[in-house]
């Protein structure tokens, strides 16, 4: 498949030869998401989290450097049309309050927003129901990975358009 109709349906995966290839993904995912969408991104560490986030602002008009709120928990960005991009790393927290005081839900519904989460895993109770699951695996050399992502609670084939 060309461009981003892989990413249409409910599910799918793509195995990645290179950080340019895991970036070009999250180009392309990019151009499918709405404001309002959340993205979860999982995997262990170096799997490319934050190379796939870098590609998913690149994609969205942000033209600041993107790198992962670690240590800041957030990090925020305009991109194009003045959409807000709320950027988050979930690694150093340990308790949905810690999510709730830095007003992390209200970012994750933002109507003019999209929230890319890093670690999504560890809170995903804190998550709205429907938003994009990113898995990152390591795959057999230090550039391959395997990319995997599901849309839950996304209703019928695809979204609504108008």
């Amino acid at each position: 498949m060309s461009g981003q109709d892989h990413l249409a349906g409910r599910s799918g995966s793509l195995h990645s030869k290179s950080a340019e290839e895991t970036t070009r993904f999250g180009r392309q995912l990019a151009a499918v998401l709405e404001p309002g969408d959340l993205v979860a991104l999982n995997g262990d560490l170096g799997a490319g989290k934050t190379c796939m986030i870098q590609g998913i602002a690149e994609g969205l008009g942000v033209t600041d450097v993107v790198n992962s709120p670690t240590f800041v928990l957030l990090n925020q960005y305009t991109a194009a049309a003045r959409l807000h991009v709320h950027h988050f790393d979930l690694y150093r927290l340990t308790s949905n309050e810690e999510l709730e005081d830095i007003g992390a839900v209200e970012f994750f519904h933002d109507p003019q927003g999209v929230s890319l989460v890093e670690w999504a895993d560890r809170m995903p109770e804190m998550l709205p129901t429907r938003h994009w699951e990113i898995r990152l695996e390591h795959g057999t050399t230090s550039t391959e990975r395997m990319i995997c992502w599901r849309r839950p609670g996304l209703q019928g084939q695809g979204r609504k358009t108008e």
